[in-house]
């Protein structure tokens, strides 16, 4: 425990800080596991749709300096990229399939 004043505030603050952030850096982290895991499962289409909502909460965490505008382009572009293949992947499968059938 802090025993000098300013410290004692300083920990105030800090957990007044923490009690506010934490709500949107958890809701971050769990729209991406989310994405990811519509992603993983082969749902292109609902992740394509739910897309524009972790971008969103991303932006949003950004403008309030709970993530770094770095880490915040990281994300999106990781998550589009991830998108993006496995559309891809699903569209060759597709392909293949129709070809079996023939």
């Amino acid at each position: 425990m802090p025993v000098i004043k300013s410290a004692k505030k300083q920990m105030r603050q800090a957990l007044k800080r923490r009690v506010r952030n934490f709500p949107l850096r958890h809701e971050v982290q769990t729209l991406l596991r989310k994405e990811l895991k519509l992603i993983k499962d082969g749902k292109t289409d609902e992740a394509a749709k739910f897309l524009p909502t972790v971008y969103s909460t991303i932006d949003t965490a950004c403008k309030k300096h709970l993530l770094h505008p770095n880490n915040a382009a990281r994300k999106k572009s990781q998550l589009a990229l991830a998108l993006n293949q496995a559309q891809k992947k699903g569209g060759k499968k597709a392909v293949t399939e129709e070809k079996a059938a023939v």
